[in-house]
């Protein structure tokens, strides 16, 4: 006779994990100590794979109640680490989560101009997957930049900077860790309280003031409409106020590029022209939207237009470069190459090097841009080397695009609109033909202002 080596409280949760199964699939709801058991089993490994993929499949088919969702948000918040702050530093500590985006550098802008403004940003960001880019791998390309960093470093950088962009710990939300590779292996991964639980336990165990969501919606963002869009937003609404944070969330469409540049160190570089005052007006209406929400819902605006001024004034003035230069320097990045980078004349090529090749692609017809399909040119770049398809994998950070016209602009025939830069292996005439099919054209001048932001939730 062996006996079991596992503590009591283990075997019964072993024992209780199919019923848990059973009952979700039979579409019962959990309550909050049937999900803390599975959390556990799951945290400490006392549940084989095969269950767990089959409690993420039964979640996915029969779905759960907000108060399940909750539960399981908070479980896996507390499966680790929850950071704490200093006192003095309450109602300050704000952050912001973007549902992924083609030339989203939202971040590499905003938390430099939160910190301006007063604000400990303490952005836990990841890298990117399939067709959308991250944030980590952007900061990456820049020589030196450090995105590995304890609780203890992100608190002192904080202290000295305002803002810190960093990975994930190996002590914060563990429990994500394991349920995010499974959901991929058992096409689990476009679950709403799943996405919900994944993104909101990390931004809950950052013990935030305020978070303001981008959910997007359109041809490129994983919910096509806003009907669904609105529900993904609710659902993370809901459970970052449940975990005590003050949530909001901005409804905007992803059907084009944000910004003009496409890829890691491109995207650096506009993030730096945007911060000496050249940002597009794309890109600085959903900085200055999500700046704002923030700022007022911290207090340190009255309402959102004079948010939204103050962001834009940092930006302006170059108090939100100078903390982006902090910020490098404080991640590890030399100071000569931070003061260069931000220096009114900066040769960004030379120092973030520059792909070995580039093609220009013209236009092939006299009109009015009505737009580019951003998914396109996004899964291109991906296919050349700019993102990844599986976790782990080497990105080329050089390989990118650059935008070169504007929406409603008018172009003639043979006027470049998008400069492609790229490595070995070079495009292929297919995917030259499908950059070149990504852009509208028409015989007439649109007649409205194209504006990304498009729902406020809840209304301010």
């Amino acid at each position: 006779h062996i006996s079991d080596p596992s503590p009591p409280v283990f075997q019964a949760a072993m024992l209780q994990i199919p019923d848990l199964i059973k009952k979700k699939r039979d579409g019962g709801e959990l309550s909050a100590d049937e999900i803390k058991t599975f959390i556990e089993a799951v945290t400490t490994k006392k549940i084989q794979d095969c269950q767990t993929g089959a409690m993420l499949m039964a979640i996915w088919q029969k779905g759960m109640v907000t108060t399940e969702t909750k539960a399981l948000t908070r479980e896996m918040m507390s499966s680790g680490e929850v950071m704490s702050w200093p006192k003095e530093w309450a109602g300050q500590v704000v952050d912001k989560h973007s549902t992924g985006g083609v030339g989203d550098k939202v971040s590499l802008v905003l938390t430099p101009a939160l910190a301006a403004c007063g604000c400990k940003v303490p952005m836990i960001s990841g890298r990117g997957l399939a067709h959308t880019g991250g944030t980590l791998d952007k900061l990456e390309s820049i020589p030196g930049f450090n995105i590995h960093q304890s609780k203890e470093q992100i608190r002192e950088i904080l202290d000295s900077v305002g803002c810190c962009i960093a990975g994930q710990t190996e002590m914060l939300v563990p429990a994500d860790r394991v349920l995010y590779g499974l959901r991929d292996a058992t096409s689990t991964v476009d679950s709403l309280p799943l996405i919900t639980a994944s993104i909101m336990s990390k931004k809950g165990a950052e013990s935030l003031s305020a978070l303001v969501l981008d959910v997007k919606f359109g041809q490129a963002a994983l919910y096509k409409d806003l009907k669904s869009a609105k529900e993904l937003a609710q659902s993370m609404v809901d459970a970052g106020i449940g975990l005590g944070m003050c949530t909001c969330a901005v409804l905007s469409q992803m059907d084009g590029v944000i910004g003009r540049c496409v890829g890691n160190s491109l995207e650096v570089i506009e993030s730096l022209e945007t911060l000496k005052g050249e940002g597009r007006e794309d890109l600085m209406e959903l900085v200055t939207t999500l700046g704002g929400v923030l700022l007022k819902n911290t207090g340190l605006a009255s309402d959102l237009s004079e948010g939204r001024k103050k962001i834009s004034d940092v930006v302006t003035n170059g108090k939100a470069l100078s903390k982006f230069q902090a910020m490098m320097e404080a991640q590890g990045v030399a100071k000569d190459i931070a003061r260069a980078l931000c220096s009114p004349e900066t040769d960004y090529y030379g120092i973030l090097g520059k792909s070995g090749k580039q093609e220009e692609l013209k236009a092939p017809k006299e009109g009015w841009v009505l737009g580019v399909d951003g998914m396109v040119v996004a899964e291109v770049l991906h296919k050349l080397g700019a993102g990844r398809s599986k976790v782990g994998e080497d990105i080329k950070h050089r390989v990118g695009a650059e935008l070169l016209v504007l929406l409603g602009q008018k172009v003639k025939k043979g006027d470049t609109w998008l400069r492609l830069h790229y490595e070995d292996p070079a495009p292929s005439p297919d995917q030259i033909q499908q950059l070149k099919d990504a852009l509208a054209l028409g015989a007439d001048e649109p007649q409205h202002k194209y504006t990304l932001v498009k729902e406020l939730l809840p209304p301010m």
